[in-house]
């Protein structure tokens, strides 16, 4: 029988710097940036045998998002238009919104779920993350599952 494989999502500060840096390597291919592996390492500042020791181990989160739904989570203060300035991130952004979910407010505050397709987004979800996060009355805003 074959082992089963698990995976967790870990952010990005609490790994091992090689494992960073075989992304680095990685995106750098991909985008054309480094046109060998060699060179890839070489401007990563890692070895060709770390590089290919961990290539398929290590995804940033974003490879693995693509054409897949993302549900967020948010916790909104309730106040009008804080939920219609989330969505306009969303918009922006690229994403397609497929279901929102709101609880009644209580104590001032609604939880919210959104689910969108986020295969044609302009931008990362790191950055639509900091963009919702950062709105006034947004008490909290994360990725939830995906």
């Amino acid at each position: 029988m074959g082992k089963t494989i698990k995976y967790y999502i870990v952010a990005a500060d609490a790994l091992p710097e090689i494992f960073v840096k075989v992304a680095e390597a990685k995106r750098m291919m991909q985008a054309g940036e480094a046109d060998t592996v060699g060179e890839a390492t070489r401007l990563a500042g890692i070895s060709r045998s770390a590089f290919y020791k961990y290539k398929d181990a290590v995804r940033p989160f974003n490879d693995m998002k693509s054409e897949h739904i993302i549900t967020f989570q948010a916790m909104l203060k309730d106040a009008t238009g804080v939920l219609s300035r989330v969505l306009a991130v969303f918009a922006a952004s690229g994403a397609n919104i497929l279901t929102i979910n709101q609880s009644i407010p209580t104590n001032g505050c609604a939880a919210v779920t959104i689910s969108a397709e986020t295969s044609e987004m302009a931008e990362t979800l790191e950055q639509l993350v900091a963009d919702a996060g950062n709105l006034d009355g947004v008490v909290k805003f994360e990725i939830l599952a995906g």
